[in-house]
């Protein structure tokens, strides 16, 4: 029977099977989706095919092709990456000026990743109640920075009734991958959301401003109040420290950097890496500011992890 994977803890899998009933299913220890490494071959948002044995356990026997994923290295200098969700609509990515500090590097890594599985991002910046207005001159110019880019952004505090209702109507009709890192408010949200606890909210750790994690494992949720009565949910998964990019050439991964792509057209060498390289119309914006240093950095950044000897 088929099936959808809604819940994920490493160790076994719930799928929502067609006939409406959640099963726990395990997979066999070899089992691997051909081309990807990943620690985790079956991810939330899988579409599945679920066997049923003698015994009464169920088995995963088939994935579906996917329609997009969010991949990630799960750590640092390791070859093994991490699927955090498939067959997505959109990510709505919470971040926070403070209290953890989003860093733009993350920011602009996960960005690339969606662009380069063609899933659309929402940035949400959070805890705006909680800002300083020198924090929230910031927060105006990060919405500045990626607005000018194509990306939609939204200010919202987690705690307000009218923001909270801005996010549902982002969410409708669509599957959506709530990511961040810890202690950026995505229980908080998830929870005001739904009008009841679905997840565990934590403390920031003081000692080093960030969050602590209280979501160990990844789930979707489902609304079952949509007004249009068609399939809306959001997966929740647990807070993201770093974001090592994956399955990118380096030649590549400029075009995952909208106004990189676009403005390197003009390099005087199609196999510009935007480094050195003469005639590099990239540099010479970023030296002009019209390509933003941070975005740069990270580029370079990300440009490291394409390079596989880094991980031998």
């Amino acid at each position: 029977m088929k099936g959808l994977v809604i819940k994920s803890t490493g160790s076994a899998l719930t799928v929502l099977t067609e006939d409406s009933i959640t099963r726990e299913c395990h997979i066999k220890g070899n089992f691997r989706i051909r081309g990807i490494r990943t620690t985790n071959p079956v991810a939330v948002g899988d579409h599945v095919e679920v066997e049923t044995l003698n015994d009464g356990t169920n088995w995963i026997t088939a994935i579906e092709p996917r329609r997009n994923y969010i991949i990630r290295r799960s750590t640092n200098l390791s070859k093994e990456a991490h699927i955090l969700a498939a067959n997505l609509d959109q990510v709505l990515l919470l971040v926070t000026v403070n209290h953890p500090v989003t860093s733009l590097t993350f920011i602009d890594r996960f960005l690339a990743t969606a662009e380069a599985y063609r899933v659309p991002v929402v940035l949400v910046i959070n805890k705006m109640d909680l800002m300083t207005e020198e924090e929230k001159v910031t927060a105006d110019e990060w919405k500045m920075l990626y607005e000018d880019l194509g990306y939609r952004v939204v200010e919202i505090a987690a705690t307000n009734p009218d923001d909270v209702q801005r996010v549902r109507t982002l969410l409708q009709d669509k599957v959506t991958l709530l990511s961040g890192n810890s202690g950026v408010g995505k229980s908080t949200l998830l929870n005001a959301l739904f009008g009841e606890e679905k997840t565990r909210t934590g403390l920031i750790s003081t000692s080093h401003d960030k969050g602590m994690h209280t979501t160990t494992f990844s789930e979707m949720y489902r609304f079952t109040d949509s007004p249009t009565h068609r399939f809306t949910a959001i997966i929740d998964t647990p807070g993201v420290k770093g974001f090592g990019g994956v399955e990118m050439d380096k030649y590549e991964v400029s075009h995952y950097f909208r106004e990189l792509f676009q403005i390197g057209r003009e390099c005087k060498y199609g196999d510009c890496l935007h480094i050195n390289e003469p005639g590099c119309a990239v540099i010479t914006a970023v030296e002009q500011g019209r390509i933003a240093l941070s975005r740069y950095e990270s580029y370079i950044s990300l440009l490291g992890d394409a390079d596989e000897s880094k991980y031998r």
